[in-house]
């Protein structure tokens, strides 16, 4: 009983953050079917703000940018994740530990400080600013996320499997592509989804290093907002957050399968 009684009020506690951090979010989702165009006041439920967004072609160029950053960053980060994970975890060389801890910066560096320093080394090698840029800043925050994901899932695969291939005479790559991949392809999904879903919603960095004619989604809610808070941004943000939860939940569930 005394042990009950003392968690109790950890469960309230939890519960009140709990509600704190996601009722916001779901005021927002909720007037964004709000037939008022002032958010704070409800009139009535409508699609109309979720059909001017489709309508809209500033923001489907700001959708396709976010795709396409999304997408090519997740690719590449995998790959170079992925293969930086398998050989930290499987080989021995000369400055190992603190190669192993730099890579794992830009997920302790503030964001604000990471995209002054990629910008001001974009100026420094005179590359103009736009998607490639943007695609190389999220590369560079994506490959710490997918190290974590993969090596977790790396310390609970079964070597034997490995052992048993080249035994019966498959060399290092015919093991790697048929019995190393097939095992990590579950934290190599996960991965990729966590990926697709920091780079889709970054804005900080993206801030930094966008040029002309690469405005992505969070962008393009930023100019809106200033602008003042409408029912159309609030549909915009509860796309976002709900393709996010999507693709988070579907990570989460695939990287516990993994472990």
């Amino acid at each position: 009983m005394k042990v009950r009684g003392f968690f109790q009020p950890l469960t309230w506690f939890t519960g009140a953050c709990y509600l704190f951090l996601y009722l916001p979010i779901c005021v927002l989702v909720a007037f964004s079917f709000n037939t008022s165009r002032f958010s704070v006041v409800w009139r009535g439920f409508t699609w109309e703000w979720y059909i001017k967004l489709i309508q809209d072609p500033l923001v489907l160029d700001a959708l396709k940018n976010s795709l396409i950053v999304a997408v090519v960053a997740m690719i590449l980060s995998t790959i170079i994740g992925t293969l930086t994970a398998y050989g930290l975890y499987r080989y021995r060389f000369r400055g190992k530990t603190v190669f192993d801890g730099i890579l794992f910066l830009p997920i302790v560096t503030p964001e604000i400080v990471v995209g002054i320093s990629l910008v001001i080394f974009f100026v420094l090698i005179h590359v103009n600013l736009g998607l490639k840029t943007i695609i190389i800043a999220h590369v560079a925050f994506d490959i710490p996320f997918v190290m974590l994901i993969v090596r977790a899932r790396l310390q609970g695969m079964d070597r034997t499997l490995e052992e048993a291939a080249m035994d019966l005479g498959a060399d290092e790559w015919t093991t790697f592509f048929k019995v190393t991949i097939p095992q990590l392809l579950p934290g190599i999904i996960a991965a990729a989804l966590l990926a697709f879903t920091l780079s889709f919603d970054d804005f900080v960095i993206t801030f930094f290093v966008a040029g002309v004619g690469s405005t992505t989604l969070p962008l393009k809610i930023y100019s809106m907002v200033r602008l003042g808070v409408s029912p159309k941004i609030n549909a915009l943000s509860a796309l976002i957050v709900s393709v996010s939860i999507i693709l988070i939940t579907i990570a989460d569930r695939l990287q516990r399968k993994s472990v």
